[in-house]
C-alpha cells in the first residue's frame, strides 16, 4: 500500500526545494557578521575612514600621474622617481633600493614590506572620498579584490598600517600619522564592510 503524505506536507516539500534551488542560484555578496565589539553607526564609520585614506600617507602613494608624491604637500618623490611599468621604479631607480621592509632612522628614508607605488587603476590623488571609495570597491580597479578581501587589505596589510609608525624625515623630524588611531581606524573600516560598505553621497 502507497504511503499517504498529507497536502500540507507536500507543500511545506516544495516551498523547502524552491528555497533551496534559489538560494543556490542567487550570486553571494560578501558581508561579513556584525562585530560586537564595534560601536561606530551610521556614517561615521565612511568619515573616519576617508579621514585616513585621504591623508597624505595614502594619497602620496596613489598618485594621477604614476609619479609618487611626498611629505605633507604631495610634492613630486626626489630624484625623478617614477613607478615605471610594475609600480616599482625602474632598474636603476628601483623603490627596493632606497625603501627597505622597515624604516631608516639614520637617512630618514621610509619602509615597509612589499613597498611600491599603487597600480595607475588605483590613483586616488585629485578625487573626492565618494570617487576613491567607488574606486577601491571596483573589481575591475582594485586588483581583482572582493569585498572581504579588500577589508583585510586596508585592515591588515603592512604597507597600509605603515601610516601609523611612518618614521622620521632626512632632519630627524616625525613624520605626521593619520588624525585618527590606527584601532579607531581599523574598527571603522569593519563596521563601514559590516553595514554593507554603503558608498554615501557627498
Amino acid at each position: 500500500m502507497k504511503k499517504f503524505f498529507p497536502p500540507l506536507f507536500l507543500l511545506c516539500a516544495l516551498a523547502l526545494g524552491i528555497v533551496v534551488v534559489f538560494s543556490n542560484t542567487v550570486s553571494s555578496t560578501y558581508v561579513p557578521k556584525p562585530d560586537a565589539n564595534l560601536t561606530v553607526t551610521d556614517n561615521e564609520p565612511f568619515d573616519k575612514m576617508m579621514q585616513v585614506l585621504t591623508h597624505e600617507r595614502c594619497v602620496n602613494c596613489h598618485p594621477n600621474d604614476g609619479i609618487p608624491k611626498q611629505g605633507a604637500d604631495g610634492h613630486p618623490h626626489h630624484f625623478g622617481i617614477a613607478g615605471g611599468p610594475n609600480n616599482t621604479g625602474f632598474e636603476a631607480t628601483n623603490c627596493a633600493t632606497c625603501h627597505q621592509s622597515e624604516n631608516n632612522p639614520y637617512s630618514g628614508v621610509p619602509g615597509a614590506p612589499e613597498w611600491s607605488l599603487a597600480p595607475a587603476s588605483m590613483q586616488w590623488e585629485g578625487l573626492s572620498r565618494t570617487e576613491i571609495a567607488t574606486s577601491m570597491m571596483d573589481p575591475e580597479r582594485n586588483g581583482g579584490r572582493s569585498p572581504e578581501e579588500t577589508m583585510h587589505h586596508l585592515t591588515e596589510h603592512e604597507l597600509v598600517l605603515w601610516a601609523w609608525k611612518p618614521g622620521v624625515d632626512a632632519d630627524g623630524n616625525p613624520r605626521t600619522p593619520p588624525h585618527v588611531p590606527k584601532e579607531e581606524y581599523i574598527a571603522a573600516v569593519k563596521a563601514w564592510f559590516h553595514q554593507g560598505h554603503i558608498i554615501p553621497s557627498e
